[in-house]
């Protein structure tokens, strides 16, 4: 049965211990809870999910949809929520989040992926090597936490390379094409996992105003501190969004000064010229009365006026600060 990948039973004191993918479906318990963590795509979970007498067709419906988009669902003495983690896969990119869906009871939780997420491996290393959450709500918290724990380098990364850049356009060699790239990057990137973010932190914060049985007062503590969490990841991406504003506006600052320096400096080259070019022109119409035409050092008085004309010219520019 290689739909399921993870079966736990969880005791009254929370320790885990692994349980036969034989058997599972109907089965509930009267001390502790269950949980059984499922693949999206395999058709024996849509089986297994409608043979279910206990999971109605409403859940299995949220339970096996495309759209992960995290929210919380109310049902009866159930809880339907949907959570979102970074895609640390490799060869995929982190903000190519990957959705997970709980259906949760009081004694029971079916969770279902549709590709591997680290978040849950973790969960379930824990729940081997020690003691876990004592309920159902509990868990959710530990398994939101673990999220957010996993979501922190990527964070930490995007931070890092927007300091960097920001190094970059503060100094001298500034490959604006590069950077403007690099930067389109970087926002696309924030503006994707905060859209995400944003709902999952709605989403934590409906869950712990649920009226449920299974929910402690502990564990209402636990999920508001993952919701904050996820309000503090989200507040960084919209600094590191508006940042990455900041730098395109200094790029878009210095290409505009390096332009303007430019035509002030070929404005300056079509200054001098325009006069010296006057000056050659008129000496070289073909008129009676030109001076020293009939002398070998007319071509070197002519040459000695423009130089003068243009050392005079270099100094009037200076004196007025263009150059």
């Amino acid at each position: 049965m290689n739909h399921i990948l993870h079966s736990f039973y969880i005791d009254n004191l929370g320790k885990g211990s692994a349980l036969p993918h034989e058997g599972l479906m109907n089965k509930h318990v009267d001390e502790g809870y269950i949980w059984i963590h499922m693949h999206g795509p395999a058709e024996a979970t849509k089986k297994w999910l409608t043979d279910d007498r206990t999971v109605d067709s409403v859940a299995t419906r949220v339970l096996l949809s495309n759209d992960a988009r995290p929210r919380t669902i109310a049902h009866e003495n159930n809880i339907l929520i949907n959570l979102r983690g970074v895609n640390l896969n490799p060869g995929s990119k982190p903000e190519d989040m990957i959705g997970i869906r709980f259906f949760v009871e009081k004694d029971r939780i079916i969770s279902i992926e549709r590709r591997p997420l680290r978040a849950t491996s973790d969960i379930a290393q824990k729940i081997k090597s020690q003691k876990t959450s004592l309920t159902p709500g509990g868990f959710l918290a530990s398994f939101a936490l673990t999220l957010i724990d996993r979501m922190n380098p990527t964070i930490v990364s995007l931070n890092e390379r927007i300091d960097t850049l920001e190094e970059k356009v503060d100094g001298d060699d500034v490959d604006a094409t590069r950077y403007r790239e690099t930067l389109s990057t970087l926002r696309r990137e924030a503006i994707m996992l905060r859209r995400y973010l944003a709902p999952q932190r709605d989403a934590l914060n409906t869950l712990a105003l649920q009226n449920v049985d299974w929910i402690t007062d502990d564990d209402r503590l636990r999920i508001r501190d993952s919701a904050d969490q996820a309000t503090r990841i989200t507040e960084e991406l919209e600094a590191i969004r508006e940042r990455c504003a900041i730098v395109k506006d200094q790029l878009v600052d210095q290409r505009a000064e390096e332009m303007n320096r430019n035509m002030m400096l070929l404005s300056i080259v079509a200054a001098i010229f325009l006069p010296l070019g006057l000056i050659s022109g008129m000496m070289g119409i073909n008129v009676g009365g030109m001076p020293w035409t009939e002398t070998n050092m007319g071509f070197w008085y002519v040459t000695a006026i423009v130089v003068i004309v243009g050392a005079v010219q270099l100094l009037v520019f200076k004196a007025l600060k263009w150059l």
